[in-house]
């Protein structure tokens, strides 16, 4: 196995392990190094991009559920959260997980095909990430003081849906699911956490069985000579998955979104001026 293509496959877990659940877009980024910095024989063209990338978004599932092993169990009934929680009934509920999941899950199976076959570009991802950003921009600017949704056990099943809803806008490459489920929580009178938590608790769901679907689909490039640049990706990708999503989760109440707006606009402004006008 070439040492080179390992390093591009760390490099690249790198990127979606990092970008996958902050307000970014994991997949706009994972395009743009792609095409602007590994070009020479497009790294995830040749080893199977839609293969390639549900694998290291294995990786960035997995810390997910690691991190919010606790929760994801009281979900399934299988245990019980720490005594913060008063009772049973002031929990989040599993059904308002898949409430949230339902619109852009429809919309997602619809024009998964054309979304591939015609999003999938550096241009489209400078558009999804300056659209986004101002999309954020508006929720901290519109979104009220003092939500009355502080903790992610306080969300109602209307807010689960409108959340759900914005959520479509992700499926646009750059837009980023976390930015436009955050940004839609805001604007519900979810706290930028309590919108956080629920983001990524919705994310583990429709990821792994978007990421079901896309394996079924691109099995043949599961092979034994690839295996090692699938296994270097899904690590790299688990690692810093795993720091960014605890470090951003400490911050976001903060920090708010305005911070990783102003970074996607400069960043595609970057991208536009020096590589493609």
């Amino acid at each position: 196995m070439d040492l080179l293509m390992l390093i591009k496959a760390i490099i690249l877990g790198f990127v979606e392990g990092l970008t996958e659940f902050a307000p970014v877009s994991s997949t706009g980024h994972m395009i743009i190094v792609d095409d602007m910095w590994l070009k020479s024989e497009t790294f995830l063209t040749a080893h199977g991009a839609n293969t390639f990338k549900v694998v290291i978004q294995l990786g960035s599932i997995l810390a997910v559920v690691v991190t919010f092993k606790d929760r994801f169990i009281d979900l399934l009934g299988l245990g019980r959260l720490t005594k913060k929680t008063v009772n049973k009934q002031s929990r989040l509920k599993l059904t308002q997980v898949i409430v949230g999941l339902v619109p852009a899950g429809v919309l997602g199976v619809l024009f998964n095909d054309y979304i591939d076959d015609h999003l999938f570009s550096t241009k489209t991802v400078l558009v999804g990430l300056v659209i986004g950003a101002i999309f954020m921009i508006l929720a901290d600017l519109m979104g009220p003081k003092h939500p009355s949704t502080q903790t992610v056990d306080q969300v109602t099943y209307k807010q689960a849906f409108m959340v759900g809803l914005f959520q479509c806008f992700s499926l646009w490459p750059g837009f980023s699911r976390s930015g436009s489920t955050i940004s839609g929580g805001v604007l519900m009178g979810m706290s930028h956490r309590a919108a956080a938590d629920f983001t990524f608790i919705m994310a583990v769901p429709i990821m792994a069985g978007a990421s079901f679907l896309s394996l079924l689909k691109n099995w043949e490039f599961m092979t034994v000579d690839a295996l090692p640049i699938f296994i270097a990706g899904f690590i790299s990708a688990f690692i810093f998955a795993l720091i960014s999503i605890r470090f951003f989760l400490k911050l976001i109440n903060k920090i708010k979104l305005l911070p990783f707006a102003i970074y996607r606009i400069v960043l595609a402004l970057i991208i536009y001026l020096f590589f493609l006008s």
